[in-house]
């Protein structure tokens, strides 16, 4: 018979690098969804299936408005949650009509054609900081510093027209909100970030540039009225979400490849093969698990499992992306199995905006990487690094490499 009720607590650290806690295995064999305790308090489904995690996700009677009663949240204090219901809601937050409005003048900023003419300048970015790597004095040196987090940092304030001159500042001030640090430190740089965002737009209001903020404001103007909130919660979403998570993947992805030297020499064979190993990587890591929440606005059956309204839900990508009903030995990784069926972007209506510029953004890295630092290794063992398992977006802090 199905077992419903585990003890297991989130958030769960990951106890090898290279694969999600030894207990998701155990409790997906026993139930594609069971109920887990939150560490902040309260209790939720948790769903590790593959087929589950697609049901919840594409399932509008599963809300993403983190200001409903029951919604799964890691942080219940009184000031989060006021912090939460006073602020306007982000994309992420949006159902129905609402989120389908708000995201469709959007979708434009990343159409094939968009990202086709922004492809030359992130390979000029990339080029630029490869160079800095190549002409560096000592050895080794941190990939994270070097690489994966100015990459990212750029791409993303060239899309919105942030001057990149305030990159140390938001950067440091996304990462500590991902971070498992102090709620305080948290709710600052929260704080900090929206501040920016809000002055930044009020800015863009008065020039708006040819930029992603600047063209929504012109937008906005000729149907109506600037929607000065919703363009600072955009703005807030895509500067988070495009930065940190493509900053670890490029970390991961790297840590990856040249710990599977025979799955490396495949895209540098054949730099075709690249998407396929950015796939499989995507998938294999999974860096934002346990962040695909919703709760229920009705009682829905998913999985067998019998859901009620005002339930909490937390889909586990990781889980779902090695679930073996879903993907042959997901623990191998193999950057030819193809598999665009993985729930790294999540699934459904709120599927991940970004997610085919942080396709093209891995691809130039991985490609341009490898073929300019052709003797590129790790300089010290992939076990020994310092993987952030306190962290909300898994990946490293550090990468020392040398060549």
């Amino acid at each position: 018979m199905m077992k419903s009720r585990t003890e297991i607590e989130l958030p769960v650290e990951r106890d090898c690098p290279f694969a999600p806690p030894t207990t998701y295995d155990r409790l997906r064999e026993q139930a594609p969804i069971s109920r887990v305790r939150l560490a902040a308090g309260g209790e939720a489904w948790w769903v590790a299936g593959h087929e589950e995690g697609r049901a919840v996700l594409a399932d509008p009677r599963f809300s993403s408005d983190k200001r409903k009663d029951g919604f799964p949240l890691y942080s219940l204090d009184p000031a989060t949650l006021r912090q939460l219901r006073e602020q306007p809601p982000l994309l992420l937050g949006m159902d129905g009509a609402e989120h389908a409005a708000a995201r469709r003048p959007v979708i434009g900023e990343f159409t094939v054609r968009r990202l086709a003419a922004l492809r030359p300048r992130i390979q000029a970015i990339v080029d630029h900081f490869v160079d800095d790597l190549l002409a560096a004095d000592r050895r080794p040196v941190d990939l994270v510093r070097a690489l994966s987090l100015p990459v990212p940092s750029l791409v993303i304030c060239e899309l919105l027209g942030v001057p990149y001159a305030d990159h140390d500042f938001f950067q440091s001030r996304a990462s500590m909100m991902v971070s498992r640090s102090s709620l305080e430190d948290r709710r600052r740089a929260f704080a900090d970030l929206r501040a920016y965002l809000d002055d930044l737009v009020t800015r863009k209001e008065s020039a708006p540039g040819d930029d992603l903020l600047g063209r929504q404001i012109a937008r906005q103007r000729r149907e109506g009225a600037v929607d000065h909130g919703g363009l600072v919660s955009l703005a807030f979403l895509l500067l988070t979400a495009g930065h940190e998570t493509t900053a670890n993947m490029i970390s991961l992805g790297v840590v990856g490849l040249l710990s599977h030297p025979e799955q490396l020499a495949v895209i540098r064979n054949d730099s075709d093969r690249t998407p396929l190993a950015v796939e499989e990587l995507l998938r294999y890591f999974a860096v934002a698990d346990g962040v695909t929440t919703r709760v229920a606005t009705e009682d829905v059956r998913i999985g067998g499992v019998s859901i009620k309204a005002g339930d909490g839900v937390v889909v586990s990508t990781l889980s779902a992306n090695w679930d073996p009903a879903a993907f042959t030995e997901p623990g191998e990784l193999d950057v030819e199995r193809g598999a665009r069926h993985h729930l790294a972007f999540g699934f459904g209506p709120h599927q991940c905006l970004g997610q085919n510029l942080a396709r093209m953004e891995l691809r130039i890295v991985f490609d341009t990487l490898f073929r300019r630092v052709p003797a590129l290794r790790l300089a010290v063992p992939a076990g020994d690094l310092p993987y952030k398992a306190d962290a909300v977006v898994y990946g490293v802090h550090e990468l020392p490499v040398t060549w």
